[in-house]
């Protein structure tokens, strides 16, 4: 029985959730005990990971920039309009016509020696035009720009559809000038848009007008021409209306032929302001130059490591002290032959320069490309590229409709392979994302500080003192004075925009770019009082233009990499680690340093590359290129920005 008793007596284990709550009660408590000190080491964790994050950001989005031209990321081109069927007819272009080509261009020689005016050359081509019973006309315009008066004379000629209602056009053009540069005159490109002229016409099958277009100069005599013909005329152009006129234009043909044979056909592709054309354009003249008129096409004028093997040493696009294996690598070879044509590619189009004539068609929705025949000694002439002309024309003839079904956003890495947005897009938009986590937790850290207090010491001498407790205390964030910064520094960049277009500065630019630029530097320098807040309330205004400062760069990249991917990735390269990395330090000698690189990075290039100064008004005044005001009054300013943080 005392056993038994014993038993009954014994303690009861305590019930299960009774020891849980009792569990979290002293868990709330210990949390509660030390709330502030879990909230700091919280904070700095998060602070860590959004660094972590934002130097992933970086080194991922720089890293895909330089992956471009790697042949995993592209794929090969294709046709999408099915209407089109490239090189898939019998093609009429002869002997013959290759002896009237030879004969226009005897003429046009003779045109050369006897160095006749634009008037003259004008009305030779028009009385040619006419001799083939064709509406010919002449345009005479004049361009009013800030270093004086240009002027020049077009002739053209429209050849009516017989099957059609004229509804619809092609444009078949080439310029006096051809791209080669040196002067060089574009007379077997002139002459092959005479001598098709006398060819085409005598066939029925054509249903759409084709318009022939001989420009004077290179390129403003064909802007002049397109803007005459849609009525779309700038204040600063006189011209004539045009006599004839046709459909709306749908495609064209732009031809540079200046030496006196060639080996490749190159194709220029950039429009203006970063346009480009339809893919299916260039793609169906790539498959017909191959199959119809056996020519190797190339992009640009790059030859493919596999068509100058005699020339290697010349063409490589490594220097000569690299090791010789890693020269003759095909691998590295090919990376780098495509880094040649994506480096070109973005040069004309973050600069919104056109590659050729043809770049001037696509703000009116002309698909257009250049046909470059590449200098060389054989083996093709004016047979094979009328053979290539005629049957690209026979091809766009075939059109229903505009072309849309492929790409207007690519890059071409080589002739039959591409990349499509998808695959470069994301490059620019990663650095713009880091900017704005940049951007976004300064704006936090501007609305917060952390006030720590010396903990006072527990227990006797022996113990460790606890670690230093901090409360976080909300402070304003005063955004008046960040924002007269901002807006002020753009405005500077309108009056130095309106500066470099005058004609002061077309004048005298070797004095008023220096004058400009250290007045542009010295100008910041008085915004420095509305930086000093001394108020412990107020967060410090250099924080809140920091932040305002990345959050509209990291906009601007976003939207511009969608109108113009380049222009984008160049501003995420030059604008993304100097603004992110911007900062006032205590040293005066080291602020005053950073605040010079940073106006040298804004404005240098007004003394550093006048050429290109000059090159960018220029397309600004005749062309309409807007490269030069958005330097001026967006990336400039953004840089002064980050500049005035550091003082």
């Amino acid at each position: 029985m005392d056993r038994i008793r014993g038993f009954l007596r014994r303690p009861r284990r305590p019930d299960a959730n009774v020891a849980r709550l009792r569990r979290r009660r002293q868990a709330a408590a210990y949390i509660h005990r030390n709330l502030t000190k879990l909230t700091l080491v919280e904070s700095s964790l998060f602070a860590l990971s959004l660094k972590l994050r934002r130097t992933t950001l970086f080194i991922i989005g720089y890293a895909w920039m330089l992956l471009i031209p790697l042949s995993l990321l592209s794929q090969g081109t294709y046709i999408d309009e099915n209407a089109l069927q490239p090189a898939q007819v019998n093609t009429y272009w002869n002997w013959g016509d290759v002896h009237t080509a030879d004969l226009q261009l005897y003429q046009l020689d003779g045109i050369r020696e006897r160095d006749l005016t634009s008037e003259q050359r004008a009305e030779f081509f028009r009385i040619e035009f006419s001799k083939l019973g064709l509406a010919a006309s002449i345009q005479n315009y004049t361009f009013s720009t800030s270093k004086g008066i240009i002027s020049g004379n077009n002739v053209y000629a429209v050849m009516s559809s017989p099957r059609a209602a004229g509804t619809e056009a092609m444009v078949i053009s080439a310029s006096w000038l051809s791209r080669a540069g040196h002067g060089a005159l574009n007379l077997r490109g002139t002459s092959t848009v005479l001598s098709l002229a006398a060819f085409l016409k005598d066939y029925s099958l054509w249903a759409k007008d084709i318009i022939f277009i001989i420009s004077d100069d290179y390129l403003h005599g064909m802007h002049a021409w397109l803007n005459a013909y849609h009525g779309t005329i700038p204040s600063n152009l006189h011209t004539d209306p045009l006599e004839h006129s046709s459909g709306v234009i749908w495609t064209a043909l732009n031809i540079d032929y200046s030496s006196h044979s060639f080996s490749h056909l190159g194709v220029f592709h950039e429009g203006l302001n970063g346009r480009l054309p339809n893919q299916d354009l260039i793609n169906s003249f790539r498959l017909i130059s191959h199959y119809t008129g056996g020519v190797p096409v190339t992009v640009y004028d790059h030859l493919e490591p596999s068509d100058f093997v005699d020339r290697l040493p010349e063409q490589s696009v490594f220097p000569s002290w690299v090791a010789s294996f890693i020269q003759q690598s095909s691998q590295l070879q090919q990376y780098g032959y495509r880094v040649r044509n994506v480096v070109r590619h973005i040069g004309y189009q973050a600069r919104g320069m056109c590659s050729g004539v043809h770049g001037l068609m696509h703000q009116f929705r002309i698909d257009a490309i250049t046909l470059f025949a590449v200098p060389a000694e054989g083996p093709h002439g004016f047979h094979a590229l009328g053979r290539i002309v005629e049957s690209t024309l026979r091809t766009m003839n075939n059109l229903l409709e505009r072309l849309h079904a492929s790409f207007f956003f690519y890059i071409l890495t080589s002739p039959g392979t591409f990349m499509k947005i998808g695959m470069f897009l994301p490059s620019a938009i990663l650095v713009s994302v880091a900017m704005l986590f940049k951007g976004l937790g300064e704006w936090v850290t501007a609305g917060w500080v952390c006030e720590i207090s010396e903990a006072s010491l527990k227990g006797n001498e022996a113990k460790e003192p606890s670690p230093a407790k901090g409360t976080w205390r909300n402070r304003r964030r005063p955004l008046l004075s960040a924002l007269i910064v901002v807006v002020t520094t753009h405005v500077i960049g309108v009056l130095v925009f309106n500066l470099v277009c005058s004609r002061w500065f077309a004048e005298y630019p070797s004095f008023l770019a220096p004058a400009i630029f250290a007045a542009v530097s010295v100008i910041p320098l008085m915004l420095l009082p509305l930086l000093s807040t001394n108020a412990p309330e107020a967060a410090p205004t250099s924080v809140l233009l920091k932040s305002s400062n990345l959050c509209l760069a990291s906009t601007v990249i976003s939207i511009m990499s969608l109108l113009n991917f380049s222009l984008a990735a160049m501003l995420a390269i030059i604008m993304g680690v100097p603004l992110a990395t911007s900062y006032t330090s205590s040293s005066t000698t080291t602020s005053r340093l950073r605040y010079a690189g940073y106006c040298v990075l804004a404005w240098g290039w007004l003394v550093l590359v006048p050429g290109e100064v000059e090159n960018a008004i220029w397309n600004w005044e005749v062309l309409g290129v807007w490269f030069a005001p958005f330097i001026c009054i967006v990336y400039a300013p953004l840089v002064m920005q980050a500049a005035i943080v550091c003082l």
